[in-house]
């Protein structure tokens, strides 16, 4: 029994062991597992822990794609959008542009047809001032016609064909003119047949002196038979006498009696310019109670009205032809009784009953003063104060009547008139009524006498030619070309003076002379001719060897201008772009 018992305790104890063994074998394997598990958690939840970071990185980056994939959309977009605003403004600037080259066409032509009706106006409106002229010409062609009549009882001459064709052009000319002021401008054409009628007149005009000439000559020629059978029956009845020697008569050159040269102004002329004297004369009556006021108010008023009037005048030069037209508009306002600004005071001639009389004569004066000293020391200043006198002068006509007597007392050659000395008279008045400036009984110099003359006639020259261009042109130059043609016809009628003819003519030729070459054509050049051929040798047969200056400068002058079968257009003469300046 203790046998069993202590192998059994063996057994026992070896199958304790060996289950220890063996638990102590399962706890290790499962310690050694569940580090294997553990590890492989480890491993998987690392794994996963990377794969969800792969995730992300590859949600973010498609995120990132996407939005990148957007936003080039969003700018390929915007690009095009862009350029198609970039597009439609070229198109815009592009369809802008043709519209304003449409508009810039459009106005251009507007005015360009503005500018043509004006010209159409302009052409229109110096045929018909050139009509007038014309017509103003033919009828006093036909009074010289009419002014024949006295010959015809004389002579036994039958004149009743000139006079007849004579009214039938003043008819023509008349009917012209007519039909005009019904169909609005003259054509070319109408002027063209005007000028034929014209031209017709002076040749018949011409033809009819040539006849005049001729029955004058044979009735002289049977005059002087029968005065010379009367002479030799004379003599046979009282018998042979002792020959006395009697005086020569007035030799002119080349043996000729200077019987077809007046030595006096015609009595016409004389009577036109005693009245425009007269009519200055009574001018300064009217103003004499304001001259010679004792008045301090009357005395402001008179000197505020003579700055009114002659300041302006003083103004004008070659300036800007705006400006121009302020003076004009500033003197005119003036006559006109409106108040204008002078010296910081409003002047105006209804301050005085008298106030327009004195002004009318100041500004007159003014206006040959500047002819006498700036004209005179600046030729081409002639014409701005041509226009402005010329306008004011058609407003006012009684101021240029004033302007003609205040040119004809300083300058007698403008008539043309030569004072003739009287018995009893001084000398300084003589002096004086021939246009020479005499102080402390000392005469002026020639040379200065010759220059202030000279300034006179080219003012003169320039008014007969100028029109103020913003008047009306439907009127009749007050004091045109015509005016001049007379001018110098009675100057080549009238019998030369030393220095002076030959200085006038020159200065009155080289303003005027381009003017009255366009109005007279064939007649001017017939004028010309006869002063080269007849006149010159007058003018140098009393011109001494000191003064013949003057003489060459106007043979230079003409012959050139016959050279050139032109007169030249007078520096400084006014053209259109002077009044768009």
């Amino acid at each position: 029994m203790v046998l069993q018992s202590s192998r059994g305790v063996k057994v026992e104890g070896c199958i304790r062991m060996y289950e220890l063994v063996h638990r102590m074998r399962g706890t290790e394997g499962l310690r050694q597992w569940q580090e294997e598990q553990e590890r492989k958690v480890r491993a998987l939840s690392e794994m996963a822990s990377e794969q969800l970071k792969r995730f992300d990185e590859r949600k973010e980056l498609k995120h990132h794609k996407e939005f990148q994939d957007l936003r080039e959309v969003m700018e390929k977009s915007s690009r095009e959008a862009l350029g198609h605003q970039e597009k439609l403004k070229a198109e815009h600037r592009h369809r802008a542009k043709i519209l304003n080259l449409k508009l810039r066409e459009a106005e251009q032509q507007r005015l360009k047809q503005v500018e043509q009706e004006r010209l159409r106006r302009e052409e229109g409106q110096v045929r018909l001032r050139s009509l007038y002229a014309l017509q103003e010409e033919v009828l006093h062609l036909n009074q010289q016609l009419d002014a024949s009549e006295p010959h015809r009882d004389a002579l036994k001459l039958d004149l009743s064909a000139f006079r007849t064709r004579g009214n039938q052009l003043c008819g023509l000319v008349s009917g012209i003119i007519r039909a005009t002021s019904e169909n609005g401008f003259p054509t070319a054409e109408d002027q063209a047949v005007a000028e034929r009628a014209l031209q017709e007149m002076r040749d018949l005009l011409t033809s009819l002196q040539q006849e005049i000439a001729k029955a004058c000559e044979a009735k002289r020629r049977q005059d002087e038979e029968v005065a010379h059978k009367k002479r030799q029956e004379s003599k046979m009845q009282q018998g042979p006498e002792v020959p006395r020697e009697t005086p020569a008569p007035s030799q002119g050159l080349g043996g000729k009696q200077n019987e077809d040269l007046q030595v006096k102004v015609q009595d016409s002329t004389m009577q036109w310019y005693q009245q425009l004297q007269d009519a200055s004369s009574q001018c300064v009556l009217a103003f004499e109670e304001l001259t010679n006021s004792k008045d301090s108010q009357a005395k402001k008023i008179k000197m505020d009205l003579q700055k009114a009037a002659t300041i302006p005048v003083s103004q004008i030069s070659t300036i800007a032809g705006s400006k121009l037209k302020e003076i004009f508009d500033k003197i005119h306002s003036l006559l006109s009784g409106k108040p204008v600004q002078c010296g910081g005071r409003s002047v105006s001639v209804t301050l005085n009953p008298q106030g327009l009389d004195f002004v009318q004569y100041k500004l007159a004066e003014k206006f040959v003063k500047q002819g006498e000293e700036e004209v005179a020391s600046h030729h081409e200043a002639a014409f701005p104060i041509a226009v402005v006198a010329s306008g004011i002068w058609e407003l006012h006509p009684r101021v240029g009547d004033l302007i003609l007597a205040h040119l004809h007392r300083k300058c007698p050659y403008s008539v043309p008139f030569y004072p003739a000395f009287k018995e009893g008279m001084a000398l300084e008045d003589y002096q004086r009524m021939l246009g020479y400036q005499v102080k402390d009984s000392k005469m002026e110099q020639q040379d200065n006498f010759l220059k202030r003359m000279s300034g006179m006639i080219r003012l003169y020259a320039a008014i007969i030619q100028l029109r103020w261009p913003y008047g009306s042109r439907q009127e009749v130059h007050p004091h045109g070309l015509n005016h001049g043609w007379r001018w110098l016809a009675q100057i080549l009628n009238t019998e030369p003076l030393s220095d002076v003819t030959a200085t006038l003519l020159f200065d009155f030729l080289e303003v005027c002379g381009n003017a009255l070459m366009k109005q007279y054509q064939v007649q001017f050049w017939k004028m010309i001719l006869l002063i080269k051929e007849d006149y010159f040798p007058r003018i140098e047969a009393i011109t001494s060897s000191g003064q013949m200056g003057s003489f060459i400068r106007l043979k230079q002058f003409l012959e050139k201008c016959l050279q050139r079968k032109e007169v030249p257009v007078p520096k400084g003469f006014l053209t259109s772009s002077f009044w768009r300046s």
